[in-house]
């Protein structure tokens, strides 16, 4: 009797189970994928498309110029002594077809007047050496003799700060004059200068991050400390020296004349003094050492997060230029430069329908995942308060961030102050200084104001920061600082009871536009390193998937908020 009520009871599960099966196909686990065909052909497309083409091509044809380093009787004269270009050393340095992932190739561009200081000097990327991602700092004997300008100090301190947030060992390339003694007092005595390259490298190893230096050539004075710190150092016979104090400077203080592979060469820092541990024959030698080194790290990295295959974007790379162009004026949704950059062009938008000026939302680059926020507007306190929600989010589920920067700022105004916009874009502030995830930040078109904090500028440390061509920064455009110079002068002008003429007004605000244009120029920025390289916007995607490689060596932290004001 209990077996005939039973019966239907299972057979009604079982109907159940197999139309919830069949229901649930509704609910596969996918993603939509974000993205349009534009009109190739539309004007407005085709300008964009040319004008970008062209500030890409300016940027590489100045790219291939720096990558030559100085001139061709220096590169002559480095190659005539049997050693290798700084660039050759590299690329000989890394694993066969792997790629080089070069920081702030525009280091001092048009700093230093006429004096040219190709990339600062100084050559620094990430790059795989026997299978581990390291940073490389080579210095570049061809430019003034290697010798440390202030930008080039910048750089090698830059490099080093990446390999700690990162934890990634270091390779250090030697070949190099030390100080440049006329800008002995730029690059000497402050908290920032020459002495923490080696305050640096010391910290470095006693954080377990392998530091490695191959001397190739000079390495005179507090440059010396370079191999004299490293966990490891390699040095080639004849080629490579290492002294506190050179054969000149030795015959000033002590009159004793000594040549300088005598005083520090590889036969007494290898026999004698034990400064340097291997004995290279010339650079290919030394820089299989170095590989060898490398391999004997005992080093495995552990990803914290989940890593799924990749899939290219269903769009082509290069319609970016079309999408964005160079004028900041013409509005583009982000949406597009997200579909062309993440794996399939699948985007889990965030909070589509609120403050819709902040785009939100979960992908995959390179099968890693990622968290976005992109700008399409001014932010207001709904974007900002989205922005602050997404963030901690990903702080939670310890997924990394990616900044792509266009942004004039907050919104202004009586209401918005009244409504608490400074309150609110405080939060998003707050929420990305905190954040401890690692942080990428792309300027694809402007970067003013305080939106410049709110979407993690380089005061916010993200681990890497990357403009296009196209790009601005400046605390605001030229035009908005003109007028407001102007307005501040019209007003005490007409306190004092005199005339401030249209023509005195352009006259004012004419050298203003100019001096900020100049200034907010992608090529101002990246030669004072105020980022890590100007990049084209086709190659967007491998790089932030290098990037992102890099950065998840580091074991994830948990984040601390502070004090959100409600």
């Amino acid at each position: 009797m209990i077996l005939r009520y039973v019966r239907p009871v299972v057979s009604f599960i079982r109907s159940r189970s197999v139309n919830a099966a069949v229901s649930r196909l509704y609910h596969a686990d996918k993603v939509a994928t974000v993205g349009s065909q534009p009109d190739l052909h539309s004007p407005v497309f085709q300008e964009n498309y040319e004008r970008m083409q062209a500030l890409v091509k300016e940027l590489k044809d100045r790219a291939e110029k720096i990558k030559l380093g100085g001139g061709e009787k220096a590169r002559n004269l480095h190659t005539s002594r049997g050693k290798l270009l700084p660039r050759e050393r590299i690329d000989r340095l890394l694993d066969p077809g792997s790629p080089f992932l070069e920081f702030s190739q525009f280091a001092g561009f048009q700093l230093y007047g006429h004096e040219e200081v190709p990339a600062g000097g100084i050559i620094t990327g990430i790059g795989r050496v026997s299978g581990v991602e390291c940073i490389i700092v080579a210095n570049d004997a061809t430019v003034k003799g290697g010798t440390y300008y202030p930008v080039t100090v910048k750089k090698h301190l830059r490099a080093q700060e990446i390999a700690q947030q990162n934890h990634l060992p270091c390779i250090y390339l030697v070949d190099s004059g030390g100080a440049n003694l006329p800008r002995q007092a730029d690059v000497f005595p402050d908290r920032d200068h020459f002495g923490r390259i080696f305050f640096n490298q010391a910290r470095l190893s006693s954080e377990g991050i392998a530091q490695i230096a191959v001397v190739m050539g000079s390495c005179t004075a507090g440059g010396a400390y370079v191999p004299a710190m490293a966990d490891e150092s390699i040095i080639v016979r004849k080629q490579g020296t290492i002294f506190l104090g050179g054969p000149p400077l030795v015959k000033a203080a002590t009159g004793e004349e000594v040549s300088a592979e005598d005083l520090g060469g590889a036969d007494l820092h290898c026999r004698k003094s034990g400064v340097t541990d291997h004995y290279a024959l010339d650079d290919n030698h030394a820089l299989h050492l170095a590989r060898k080194a490398v391999r004997s790290l005992n080093y495995k990295k552990n990803l914290d997060v989940t890593v799924e295959p990749p899939e290219a974007p269903l769009f082509p790379a290069d319609e970016l230029y079309g999408i964005v162009g160079d004028n900041l004026k013409r509005n583009f949704d982000i949406r597009e430069v997200i579909s062309r950059i993440v794996d399939g062009s699948k985007f889990d938008e965030f909070k589509a329908f609120y403050g819709d000026t902040l785009i939100t939302g979960f992908a995959r680059i390179f099968g890693y995942p990622v968290g976005i926020i992109g700008n399409n507007g001014v932010l207001f306190s709904e974007s900002a308060k989205k922005g602050t929600h997404f963030i901690e989010l990903c702080c939670q589920r310890n997924i990394p961030l990616l900044f792509l920067q266009n942004i004039t700022g907050f919104m202004v105004g009586r209401e918005y102050e009244a409504g608490g916009i400074a309150k609110d874009g405080a939060k998003m502030v707050t929420a990305v200084a905190c954040a401890n995830v690692p942080k990428i930040t792309v300027i694809i078109g402007g970067s003013y104001g305080a939106g410049n904090y709110g979407m993690c500028g380089r005061a916010y440390g993200p681990r890497f920061l990357y403009m296009w061509p196209n790009s601005r920064i400046s605390v605001m455009g030229g035009e908005q600082a003109a007028t407001v110079l102007a307005t501040i002068t019209k007003d005490q002008k007409a306190r004092e009871g005199k005339e401030f003429t249209t023509e005195q007004e352009a006259a004012m605000k004419k050298p203003i536009i100019k001096r900020f244009e100049e200034e907010g120029n992608p090529y101002y920025s990246s030669a004072r390193l105020w980022d890590d390289g100007i990049i084209d916007p086709a190659d967007t995607r491998l790089v932030l998937g290098l990037s992102l490689s890099a950065a998840l060596n580091a074991p994830s932290q948990k984040t601390r908020f502070g004090v959100f004001r409600m």
